[in-house]
C-alpha cells in the first residue's frame, strides 16, 4: 500500500530486510523546551564539556539530552497508538517486562528479554547538546511541599520539606538527527509521525519535561551523516557570526530554525555519501502530507496496520523463527537409547 506522493518509492524497501542493505533516512529535528524538563543522572542535570563551535574553539558546558531519553518517549508514543487502535499484538506487550516480538515498536525500536531474544534497533539516536551553555540554559528552583493551608508550619510544627532542583529553562534548543535504517514506507511513517506527536521527555512527571519538536528535512542517503555535536557547534558558529547569541535572553526560534537549516546544508554538502535532502523550503510539501495522513484517523489506522502487518512477517521469519531452539542431535547416542532422530 502506497501512502506518499512526494517522495519517490526508491528510497523505500518493500519489506523490512534480515540484514543491512545502506538505506539510511536522517530525520533533522530541533526539539524545543516550552516549560521547565529535567534530563538528568543521580539529580544532577546532565552535561558535557566540550568546544563551543567549530570556528571557536573555546571550551564551554553545554546541557545533554542522553539517546534515551529521546528515543523512549517517541516508542512509547508509537505503543500508544497501536494499543489505542488496538493493532497487533497490543495485548501480550509490556514495556520492559514481556515484548510481544512482532509489533512495529517492537522490530523497528528494538527489544531484548534475557535468553528469549532480542532484536537491535533499526531507529538510531545520539546524545544531543544545547546550542546554548550550561549557565545560560538552566535555573536552580527551591521546591517546597506545604500543608494544605498552604503554610508550612500547623499547629507550631514547621515542616522540613523543602528542596531545590535545576531547572532546564524554556526556548532552550537541542538539535538532534534521528535516522531510521532500511526502511518501509509505513515504517518512515510510523517513525515520523512518533517524532512528531511525543511532546514530553526526561524525568516523566505531571507538571514539566514539555518539549516539541520542529522537523525542518528529512535526507536520505547510503549512510551516516554529521553528528549532532558537529552540528549544534556549525550552528553556534553561524549564530554568533550574526549575533544571534545574546545571553541571558533566550535565543529567537527564526533565528534557530533558519541557521540550523543552513548548518546542515553547509555540513551535508562536505559528506562523501550519496544522498536526497528535503531540506528547508523543499521539505514543506513533505511534512504537509505526512500531517494530512497522521491526523486523518482512518489514514492512520491503515498506516499503523501496515507498519503492523510488515513487521509481524519480519517476525514470523526471522525473529520468532531465530529464537526456537532445536534440540541437539546424536545419532549415535539416540540410536542407542531408542530415541527417533528425525
Amino acid at each position: 500500500m502506497k501512502f506518499l506522493n512526494t517522495i519517490d518509492s526508491k528510497f523505500f524497501h518493500d519489506t523490512i530486510p534480515a540484514k543491512p542493505m545502506g538505506k539510511y533516512v536522517h530525520f533533522i529535528t530541533i526539539r524545543v523546551t516550552e516549560s521547565y524538563p529535567l534530563f538528568q543522572t543521580d539529580g544532577e542535570l546532565n552535561k558535557a564539556r566540550v568546544r563551543a563551535g567549530i570556528e571557536n574553539k573555546e571550551p564551554i558546558s553545554r546541557l545533554a539530552m542522553f539517546k534515551r531519553k529521546q528515543s523512549t518517549p517517541e516508542r512509547l508514543t508509537g505503543r500508544e497508538l497501536l494499543r489505542n487502535y488496538k493493532i497487533g499484538d497490543w495485548e501480550k506487550c509490556d514495556y520492559n517486562v514481556d515484548f510481544s516480538k512482532t509489533t512495529p515498536d517492537c522490530i523497528l525500536y528494538g527489544f531484548a528479554i534475557g535468553d528469549s531474544g532480542s532484536e537491535k534497533s533499526k531507529v538510531v539516536v545520539d546524545t544531543a547538546y544545547s546550542i546554548t551553555p550550561f549557565d545560560d540554559s538552566h535555573l536552580n528552583f527551591t521546591l517546597n511541599a506545604p500543608f494544605e493551608n498552604g503554610t508550612m508550619s500547623r499547629q507550631g510544627e514547621v515542616t522540613s520539606r523543602i528542596n531545590s532542583q535545576d531547572h532546564i529553562l524554556p526556548q532552550v534548543f537541542f538539535p538532534s538527527i534521528v535516522t531510521l535504517k532500511d526502511p518501509t514506507e509505513a515504517g518512515f511513517l510510523y517513525v515520523f509521525n512518533n517524532i512528531l506527536r511525543t511532546r514530553h521527555y526526561g524525568a516523566q512527571t505531571t507538571r514539566t519535561g514539555r518539549v516539541r519538536n520542529e522537523l525542518i528535512g528529512v535526507i536520505f542517503a547510503d549512510g551516516e551523516i554529521v553528528s549532532n555535536l558537529l552540528w549544534t557547534q556549525k550552528i553556534y558558529d553561524l549564530m554568533q557570526q550574526k549575533g544571534k547569541i545574546n545571553p541571558p535572553d533566550p535565543l529567537n526560534e527564526d533565528d534557530v530554525l533558519e541557521n540550523a537549516t543552513q548548518a546542515m546544508i553547509d555540513l551535508i554538502s562536505q559528506e562523501c555519501i550519496s544522498h536526497t535532502d528535503f531540506v528547508g523550503t523543499s521539505f514543506t510539501p513533505l511534512l504537509n502530507e505526512v500531517k494530512s495522513i497522521t491526523s486523518n484517523e482512518n489514514r492512520l489506522q491503515e498506516m499503523l496496520s501496515q507498519a503492523n502487518t510488515e513487521s509481524s512477517v519480519y517476525a514470523q521469519t526471522w525473529v520468532l523463527k531465530a529464537g526456537k531452539k532445536e534440540p541437539k542431535k546424536d545419532s549415535k547416542n539416540n540410536k542407542k537409547a531408542g530415541v527417533a532422530t528425525e
